[in-house]
């Protein structure tokens, strides 16, 4: 339920709504307005009866949310959300790519490759320390110690990192060397997961699910906003369908979809979307003039002896060349590309 405050309202009126809402063992979120105050209203299992809160003074109006996601999208807020990574701001004006390997292999490898995003005019460092393989058998990840590789990345090019977090057990060292918790599309339904990354206040980017719509998207991302990380983008990765001609299917429609329905910043994975090298920069092209926020790029520069996802890295030559390609399309579109 969404409470509108009357523009005359005062500071009381506006307790007395707050602390109604708390008696109910509710949770009220105030939305500051232009003109007034709105208070969204999250933890009720069923339909509220708006009389609960219409004849309260100053209430202007009472209105039912019917959408299952309420903090994601955009009754509860006005405006679109802007994530704050060091200087990097994910859903602002600017396009942020982020650029890398998929798997950290070593220290020489994740800092040639981050030396060569950055001269290329990426803005973040992705490299897996923690993989989730479909087989038991295939390269899972030097952990921590890929993790503390990142961290060296960091420090050598100033790119701040994306990394994956696998399950609560690795949360609190991803946490610790992270600028940027990533939740693979086999954890987007791990609730758990999400709960508690939702306690933390970093920034996490929320892929979506293998077989994912969007509205089961969305309310994965009201799991960590309801527990107040408002530090949230999403990423768009492709999804199951019948086709064979690509790893997955690249849904570029949910890019305006998810720009009508939520305000959180959207980027796309063409690297993992089509599974083929060759196809990475038509799709990163497509999703820029999209709208999308950002692009996320595997960049590897040995990609035949690559320990995972080799035949979908782009050669850092290749990734230059793309990157002044996307500046030309986000300005037609009008989202620049940061220096």
């Amino acid at each position: 339920m969404l409470i509108l405050m009357s523009s005359d309202h005062t500071k009381k009126q506006l307790a007395d709504v707050l602390a109604r809402v708390k008696k109910l063992k509710l949770t009220p979120h105030v939305i500051p307005g232009r003109q007034s105050v709105a208070i969204g209203i999250t933890g009720n299992r069923g339909a509220l009866d708006p009389h609960l809160f219409d004849a309260l003074p100053g209430v202007k109006d009472a209105v039912r949310v019917t959408k299952p996601y309420k903090l994601a999208g955009r009754d509860f807020k006005h405006g679109d959300t802007v994530v704050p990574v060091g200087t990097v701001r994910i859903g602002g004006p600017g396009l942020v790519v982020i650029a890398g390997p998929c798997a950290v292999e070593s220290e020489e490898q994740l800092i040639r490759i981050a030396r060569a995003v950055k001269k290329a005019g990426a803005h973040m460092l992705r490299g897996g320390a923690y993989k989730p393989r479909t087989s038991p058998y295939a390269f899972q990840g030097l952990g921590k110690k890929g993790l503390k590789m990142l961290a060296k990345a960091r420090q050598e090019t100033g790119l701040p990192v994306v990394t994956e977090v696998l399950d609560q057990r690795s949360l609190g060292d991803v946490a610790e060397y992270a600028d940027v918790l990533q939740v693979g599309a086999r954890n987007m339904q791990n609730f758990a997961l999400l709960k508690e990354l939702g306690k933390l206040r970093k920034p996490v980017m929320l892929k979506r699910g293998l077989s994912a719509t969007l509205d089961e998207w969305l309310m994965s991302a009201e799991y960590l906003l309801s527990e107040g990380n408002a530090k949230l983008f999403l990423c768009e990765r492709g999804i199951r369908a019948f086709s064979d001609h690509a790893r997955n299917t690249l849904d570029l429609n949910v890019v305006p979809a998810v720009k009508e329905l939520s305000h959180l910043p959207i980027i796309v994975d063409p690297s993992h979307a089509t599974g083929v090298r060759s196809r990475v920069a038509p799709m990163a092209r497509a999703a820029v003039a999209a709208g999308a926020h950002g692009l996320m790029i595997e960049v590897h520069d040995r990609p035949d002896q690559a320990l995972c996802d080799g035949p979908q890295a782009m050669a850092p030559s290749d990734f230059e060349t793309l990157m002044g390609e996307l500046a030309a399309i986000a300005a037609v579109v009008g989202r620049g590309v940061p220096g």
